[in-house]
């Protein structure tokens, strides 16, 4: 069940404009973080859907072409093999999809983290860089959406 904090405003629930634009802008800057672990060359759909990203964050994107961005990003996961470049793309996908649902702004950091740890590198220092990003008007809704998701699953969080 999602957590209704992350609904939209214009779908009934408390989220802000402003507040989900945060959480876009955090989530493609978590994905980006990771993107060097892909390696060269970088996939055309990855970029667009960063693009994308960025595009909606500042308004200049609809939600409709952030679905597909991170569809596309999703198909790129599942053709590589190398689980890093795998776990960089679903960040990717999960990021755009922020768009969509305020909520996958928690996919694209916990994906990054799952990224810099199967390319052999501190997951926890990865989780300091983020949170290190995250603005401060929306750091109390995601720990504590991080917090409700380990109390419930503690297996899915790195």
């Amino acid at each position: 069940m999602r957590d209704r904090r992350f609904v939209a405003a214009h779908r009934s629930g408390p989220l802000g404009l402003e507040h989900h634009r945060l959480l876009m802008a955090w989530a493609y800057a978590c994905a980006e973080h990771v993107l060097p672990l892909l390696g060269e060359p970088v996939d055309e759909r990855l970029r667009a859907a960063l693009e994308t990203a960025r595009a909606w964050e500042c308004g200049k994107a609809r939600v409709g072409a952030a679905q597909k961005a991170s569809l596309a990003a999703h198909a790129v996961a599942r053709a590589l093999t190398n689980p890093a470049a795998v776990m960089v793309a679903r960040a990717i996908g999960q990021a755009v999809a922020t768009a969509h649902a305020a909520d996958h702004s928690l996919g694209a950091a916990e994906y990054a983290l799952k990224a810099v740890k199967a390319a052999g590198g501190s997951a926890q220092e990865e989780r300091a860089w983020q949170d290190a990003q995250l603005p401060g008007e929306v750091a109390e809704l995601v720990q504590s959406a991080r917090a409700a998701i380990r109390a419930k699953a503690p297996k899915f969080v790195v």
